[in-house]
C-alpha cells in the first residue's frame, strides 16, 4: 500500500492491512493526568480481561492510552488493534489480530496459512509459549457483530494463559461470560461512571489543558451539567475560546442530554474559520485521514498542513502512527460532521466518496474502495470492484465479506451480472441459507446464450470466470439437489459437471468428486463412494486444498468402518492429520475432528486410554479447530468412553449435548444421536424408553429397508429382544428375530461388515434371551470370526452383561478379546469378588495415592462424579466401604500390581 504504512502477513486475506488499525495511540501533548484510573486498570490479579466499558465520548482510548505509557501496565509488549466495521468478516478479524501481535513477535501465527477457523486455539498455544508479559487491546469492539468473530474471542479469553491480559474497549458489553468472569476475580472494569471526569479532573482540564480561565463556580456548573462527560466538556471549552461572554455561556448552557452534542459541534464549527470549517466537513467521510488522500477529496494541496494544525489544536483527531501522517476523527465530531455535511451540502457527498474511492483503488485497497462507491450510491462501480475479487475471496474463506458486499448491491444489479449471482449463490450455499440457490441458479442460466457470450443487457468483468459459469452452475445444482434429497438428481448434475470442468480444474473436480461420494454413500453404495472420496481426497489435495482434505477423510474412514474394516479407517485418519498437522506449524481446520475419529476407532479396539488421549488432543484443539461437527461428534465419542467405563448417566447426558449440538451438513445421517441414545437404553434394560423412542419416529419392525435407517432399526431390533428378555413377550422376539433376518441380509449384500458384525451380536443376545444357546453361539461365533481378525473388541464387550459366558467359549485363545472377557475373579467373605473394570482398576490404583477426587478425575481425563460412580462400585464389588479397606483388599487381591514390592 503506497499511500499508508501497509503490513506483511501470511494471506488470510486479499486486501493489504492498514497499519494504521495496529498503531498504538500516543500520548496526548495536553492530557489530564488521571492515576486512579491507571491504578485501577494494574490491578490485574490474574485477571484475564480488562474491560473498559462506556458511550462515546468518554474518553475509553485515552485512559488505556495514559495507562500504557505511564508504564503502569507492567513491562510486558503491548500489540493493539483499532477495529472497524470490515473486521466482522472472521479472517480480516483474525488476520489482524494476529499481525497486531506480530508487531511483538515475529513467531506468532507464521504458520497459519489460510485456515483462519483454527486460529483462536493456535493462537492460545502460541501465546503460552512467550517468556514474557503481554497486553493485547481491541479498540472500539462494539463494532463486531459477527458470531464466529465473537466465538473465536470468546474460546481465546477462556484459555488465554497468564502472562496474557486482553483488554476491549467498547461502547457496549461484548457477548462475553461477564457476571461469570467477575464472580471469579477474572475481570477488571472500567465504566462510564469511573470515566467520567471529577470536579478536580474538570477545573484541570479547563484551565491547564484548555487554557479557560474559569471561576470555581464556573467549572463546578459545567462539571455538574455534563456530568463529567468528557466530549461535552471538551466541545464546552472550544465553544468558549475567545467568547467575551463566557458567564453568559454557562448560564444558558444545561442538560446531559445527548443532543448536546450536536449544539457544541455547530458551535465549534461556526467559530473555525471557513477553510478549516469546509475542510472537516467533507473529510468527514473518510474513516482515517491522510494528507495526499484528504488532498485528493478536497480538491487542495494542504492536507498533511491542516491535519497537523487540528492535532495541535486538540479538535478531535487523533494520530493513527508514531509520525502523525494518519489520523481519525473522534467517531462521535466525525458522525455530527456527517450531519451537517448532508444538510449544508447534501450534493458533496456524491462527489467526495468517489474521489475516496478512486483513491484507495490506486493504492490497492481494495476493502475501503468498495466501501466508498457503496457509500457513494455508485452500484456499478463497487459491482466492478467486487466481481474479479470473488474467487480470492471464496479461496481465503471471505464468505462473511463477499455476502456482505454483495448484499448491499440492489438486487437488480447483481442479477445482471451472472458471475456475481453465482457468487452470491457460493455465500448462501456456504452459511446454509439455500432457499434461494434454485431461482438464482435459473436467473443466471437465463444469462447464458448458447455460444457462451453474454446475453444483452448482461455485464461480465471478469470473462474467464464467465467462461467457468455452466460448470460452476452444475456443481451448485449438485449439492443443492443433494441436500433435499435427490440423490439421483445430484448423481445426474455431477458428471455433467465433471464433462464441463477442465483437467487442470482440481478443486472444482475434487468438489464434485466428493459430491459423487456423498450421493453413493446415502444410498449405501459403499464401494463407489469409497473410489469417488478417494478421488475427491488425491485432487483437493493437488489444488492445495489441505484443509478439505479433511472432510474426505472423514467420509473415508465412516464408510471403511462401515465395511468392518478399522484399520483403514484409521489409516485414513492418520494420513490426513499428517497432511492438515505435519507438526511444523498450525493444524488446520478439522485436525480436532481426525482426532476424535482415531478415539472411536481406538475405542472400539478397547484401548481405551489411546482413545482418552486423542480426545485430550481434540479438545486442546477446541471447537475453533474443528468442522461444524466436531462438537457433536466429540461428546459421542466421549459417551462411549463413559459408557465403557460404566458410568450410563454420564453417557445419557454427552448423547443430550451431542444431539443438542447437531448440525445438518452433506453427511448422511447414518447413525442419529437418538438412536444411540436407545442402543444405550435398550442394553440398560430400559426398553420401554427405547421403544417409546422408535414410535415416536415411526419406525416399525415391518419397515420397508434402507441404508440410512438401517443402524435406527438395528437399535429397533435391540429394544424388542430387551422386552423379551424382561417380559417373556412372544410378539417381540419374533419382530425382533425377523427384522433382524432382513437387516443382516441388506448388511451382506451391501457390504457393510460393520453393520453385520453388531447385528450378529444382537442376534445372539436375542436367541439367548428364548434360550437357543446354539444358535446365540452360533452368531457370536460368526460375529466374532468377522470381527475379531479387524480388531472389534468394546462391541462384543458391550454386550458382557448377557453374553458373558458365550464370549468367553468363542474369543480366541490369547487373543486382546480373550484377554478382556475372562478376567480373573477372587473369592471374599461372603461371596465371589465381581471382576473389576479396567477402569475400575485405575481408579483402584489411584485411590492407593495422595490424590483426591478431583485429581484423579484430572489425571483419567474423566467428571468427579463418574470417579465417585466407579469408587462405589469397587466398595460394592470388594465388600468394603471406604477407600483405605478398598486399597488393603485390592492389595490382597494382587489388584494393585505390588508383587514386585513384595
Amino acid at each position: 500500500m503506497r499511500g499508508g504504512p501497509g503490513v506483511a502477513t501470511e494471506v488470510l486475506v486479499v486486501q493489504p492491512l492498514l497499519a494504521t488499525k495496529l498503531h498504538v495511540p500516543k500520548r496526548r501533548r495536553a492530557l489530564v493526568p488521571r492515576p486512579r484510573l491507571s491504578e485501577r486498570l494494574s490491578r490485574a490479579d490474574g485477571a484475564a480481561l480488562t474491560l473498559v466499558s462506556a458511550p462515546a465520548g468518554f474518553g475509553k482510548t485515552t485512559v488505556l492510552t495514559e495507562w500504557l505509557d505511564s508504564g503502569s501496565a507492567g513491562a510486558g509488549a503491548v500489540a493493539w488493534l483499532s477495529l472497524d466495521e470490515g473486521d466482522n468478516d472472521p479472517a480480516v478479524f483474525w488476520t489482524y489480530v494476529l499481525a497486531a501481535l506480530r508487531t511483538v513477535s515475529d513467531a506468532i501465527g507464521a504458520d497459519v496459512g489460510s485456515s483462519v477457523d483454527a486460529v483462536p486455539t493456535r493462537l492460545v498455544n502460541e501465546l503460552a509459549a512467550l517468556p514474557g508479559e503481554l497486553v493485547l487491546v481491541l479498540d472500539d469492539y462494539h463494532v463486531v457483530d459477527s458470531s464466529e468473530v465473537r466465538d473465536g474471542v470468546q474460546l481465546l479469553v477462556e484459555h488465554l494463559p497468564a502472562q496474557v491480559r486482553l483488554v476491549i474497549a467498547t461502547r457496549t458489553d461484548p457477548v462475553l461470560p461477564l457476571a461469570r468472569m467477575r464472580g471469579r476475580g477474572e475481570l477488571v472494569e472500567l465504566r462510564a461512571a469511573d470515566l467520567r471526569f471529577t470536579d478536580e479532573e474538570a477545573a484541570t482540564y479547563l484551565g491547564e489543558v484548555m487554557g479557560l480561565d474559569l471561576t470555581g463556580d464556573d467549572v463546578a456548573a459545567l462539571e455538574a451539567r455534563t456530568e463529567g462527560w468528557i466530549a461535552a466538556l471538551q466541545l464546552a471549552a472550544l465553544s468558549m475560546q475567545d467568547r467575551d461572554d463566557v458567564a453568559g455561556f454557562i448560564a444558558n448552557f444545561a442538560g446531559d442530554d445527548r443532543y448536546i452534542v450536536d449544539y457544541l459541534v455547530e458551535e465549534v464549527l461556526q467559530r473555525q474559520p471557513e477553510p478549516v470549517r469546509s475542510f472537516l466537513l467533507q473529510t468527514s467521510v473518510l474513516g482515517r485521514l491522510t494528507g495526499p488522500l484528504c488532498d485528493a477529496v478536497t480538491g487542495r494541496d494542504d492536507g498533511a498542513a491542516v491535519l497537523d494544525a487540528l492535532d495541535r489544536g486538540n479538535l478531535f483527531v487523533v494520530p493513527l502512527d508514531t509520525r502523525r501522517r494518519w489520523y481519525r476523527y473522534h467517531h462521535l465530531f466525525a458522525d455530527v460532521l456527517q450531519v451537517h455535511l448532508l444538510d449544508e451540502q447534501p450534493g458533496a457527498v456524491a462527489d467526495l466518496h468517489p474521489r475516496a474511492c478512486a483513491w484507495h483503488e490506486r493504492e490497492g485497497d481494495l476493502a475501503e474502495a468498495v466501501a466508498h462507491a457503496l457509500a457513494a450510491g455508485d452500484h456499478d462501480r463497487a459491482a466492478d470492484l467486487i466481481e474479479p475479487a470473488l474467487p480470492a475471496l471464496q479461496q481465503h474463506r471471505q464468505e462473511a465479506t463477499m455476502r456482505r458486499w454483495l448484499e448491499a448491491l440492489p438486487d437488480e444489479v447483481v442479477r445482471a451480472r451472472p458471475v456475481l449471482s453465482v457468487g452470491y449463490v457460493a455465500a448462501l450455499m456456504v452459511s446454509g441459507d439455500a432457499a434461494e440457490v434454485d431461482e438464482r441458479l435459473r436467473d443466471v442460466e437465463r444469462l447464458l446464450t448458447a455460444d457462451d457470450a453474454p446475453a444483452p443487457g448482461t455485464v461480465v468483468v471478469d470473462e474467464e470466470a464467465f467462461r467457468r459459469l455452466p460448470a460452476a452452475i452444475a456443481v451448485y445444482r449438485t449439492g443443492r439437489l443433494l441436500l433435499s434429497g435427490d440423490v439421483p438428481g445430484a448423481i445426474a448434475h455431477a458428471r455433467t459437471a465433471l464433462d464441463l470442468l477442465r483437467p487442470e480444474d482440481h478443486q472444482g473436480r475434487g468438489a464434485v468428486a466428493g459430491l459423487l461420494g456423498l450421493a453413493h454413500w446415502t444410498t449405501g453404495d459403499l464401494d463407489a463412494g469409497l473410489r469417488w472420496w478417494t478421488e475427491a481426497a488425491a485432487a483437493l489435495e493437488s489444488a492445495g486444498f489441505r484443509s478439505d482434505v479433511t472432510g474426505a477423510a472423514l467420509a473415508t474412514a465412516d464408510i471403511r468402518s462401515a465395511q468392518g474394516r478399522p484399520g483403514q479407517a484409521m489409516a485414513a485418519y492418520d494420513r490426513a492429520l499428517r497432511i492438515v498437522d505435519p507438526g511444523t506449524g498450525t493444524p488446520l481446520r478439522g485436525a480436532a475432528d481426525l482426532h476424535v475419529g482415531m478415539a472411536g476407532v481406538l475405542l472400539e479396539r478397547g484401548d481405551a486410554a489411546a482413545a482418552r488421549r486423542h480426545l485430550a488432543a481434540a479438545d486442546e484443539l477446541g471447537e475453533a479447530g474443528g468442522l461444524p461437527q466436531f462438537p457433536y461428534r466429540r461428546c459421542v465419542e466421549l459417551a462411549r468412553v463413559h459408557e465403557a467405563d460404566g458410568d450410563v448417566d454420564g453417557a445419557l447426558a454427552l448423547l443430550a449435548e451431542a444431539e443438542r449440538r447437531y448440525v445438518a451438513d452433506y453427511f448422511p445421517e447414518v447413525r442419529p444421536v437418538a438412536a444411540l441414545r436407545a442402543r444405550l437404553l435398550a442394553r440398560q434394560g430400559r426398553w420401554g424408553e427405547a421403544l417409546g423412542w422408535a414410535r415416536e419416529r415411526g419406525l416399525s419392525p415391518a419397515d420397508e429397508l434402507d441404508y440410512l435407517h438401517e443402524f435406527a432399526h438395528l437399535c429397533l431390533a435391540r429394544a424388542l429382544a430387551a422386552r423379551h428378555a424382561a417380559t417373556g413377550e412372544q410378539q417381540a422376539l419374533l419382530d425382533a428375530v425377523s427384522l433382524l433376518d432382513r437387516l443382516t441380509a441388506a448388511a451382506e449384500a451391501g457390504g457393510r461388515t460393520g453393520s453385520l458384525i453388531e447385528l450378529l451380536v444382537v442376534r445372539a443376545v436375542a436367541e439367548q434371551s428364548r434360550g437357543d444357546s446354539g444358535a446365540a453361539a452360533a452368531a457370536l461365533r460368526r460375529a466374532v470370526d468377522l470381527g475379531e481378525p479387524a480388531g472389534y473388541v468394546q462391541v462384543f464387550l458391550d454386550e458382557r452383561r448377557s453374553l458373558a459366558a458365550l464370549l468367553a467359549t468363542v474369543a480366541t485363545p490369547g487373543g486382546v478379546l480373550a484377554a478382556q472377557v475372562r478376567r480373573p475373579t477372587a473369592d471374599v467373605p461372603g461371596g465371589p469378588v465381581d471382576a473389576l473394570s479396567a477402569r475400575e482398576l485405575d481408579v483402584l490404583r489411584l485411590l492407593d495415592t495422595d490424590l483426591d477426587g478431583p485429581d484423579i478425575a484430572r489425571r483419567l481425563f474423566v467428571s468427579v462424579n463418574t470417579v465417585r460412580t466407579h469408587t462405589k462400585n469397587i466398595y460394592a464389588k470388594l465388600g468394603v466401604n471406604n477407600r483405605r479397606a478398598a486399597v488393603r483388599r485390592g492389595d490382597e487381591l494382587g489388584l494393585l500390581g505390588r508383587a514386585g514390592e513384595r
